[in-house]
């Protein structure tokens, strides 16, 4: 039997990156997936077609993760098509790094609402799901940046601080449910974002990384696999590094 057979899953931000990668992996280890994207159409389609192969239901809801009317609409038309939710992975994010002094208030108030409402709207939409099942694991996608802070990334940082924070709140008002709340926090991922970035910045992350190497999506994707299944039914409020030992 497959870790995550018959247990519905529902990542936002999905169509591209670590998201696309923990949508994949899930699903390869049985999980039905469901799965928000706000523009990319023809990713979020190729996505479904590619999971769809593996023998499970796969669908993608275009939504604004921060709506709060969205998420619930979302949440209520996920639970009409596939029946139930097992496990929320909260995955939407943007970034718009400037140093302070250039910073906008609107660049400052649009990562807050994208990174860190986001997890609000979707935590209390599929709460009371998991309450009814007296079940559920909700996994947040931080960063080290929200652990650690970094230049240039105050509106960033301050975003993924707070899905820690609110995380580790959320674990101790629903661990008597038997509801799970944890957070991952990747540290440099490779994916098409990072694709894009000269070849010396590259190497210098990479230096400061005691494996030497940056971390793939699927790295994130294996600790959304744990978190997930019933391996992990004794752990909440953590947050977990996934960034080859860069805090250490």
């Amino acid at each position: 039997m497959k870790l995550l057979e018959n247990k519905t899953i529902i990542i936002t931000g999905a169509s591209r990156g670590i998201g696309r990668g923990i949508a994949t992996v899930l699903a390869n280890h049985g999980a039905n997936i469901a799965f928000t994207y706000s523009k990319s159409v023809d990713a979020a389609i190729s996505l479904t077609d590619e999971i769809i192969k593996l023998k499970v239901k796969c669908k993608g809801y275009q939504s604004n993760a921060e709506s709060f009317e969205d998420s619930e609409n979302v949440v209520d038309q996920i639970l009409r098509d596939f029946g139930n939710i097992d496990v929320l992975i909260n995955n939407a994010g943007i970034t718009k790094d400037n140093l302070l002094m250039r910073m906008t208030e609107d660049d400052f108030d649009a990562v807050i609402k994208v990174n860190l409402k986001s997890v609000f709207n979707m935590v209390k939409a599929v709460q009371r799901t998991f309450l009814k099942n007296r079940s559920g694991s909700i996994i947040s996608i931080s960063s080290i940046v929200g652990v650690k802070g970094n230049a240039g990334q105050s509106n960033y940082a301050a975003s993924k601080a707070g899905i820690i924070g609110f995380s580790k709140s959320i674990a101790l008002e629903l661990g008597s449910r038997n509801i799970r709340s944890n957070v991952i926090a990747p540290g440099f991922i490779q994916t098409e974002m990072t694709d894009k970035l000269n070849e010396e910045v590259v190497n210098q992350w990479i230096s400061g990384i005691p494996l030497k190497r940056g971390g793939t999506p699927e790295d994130v994707a294996n600790l959304c696999l744990f978190l997930s299944s019933d391996l992990s039914t004794f752990i909440t409020g953590q947050v977990i590094n996934v960034d080859g030992g860069m805090l250490t």
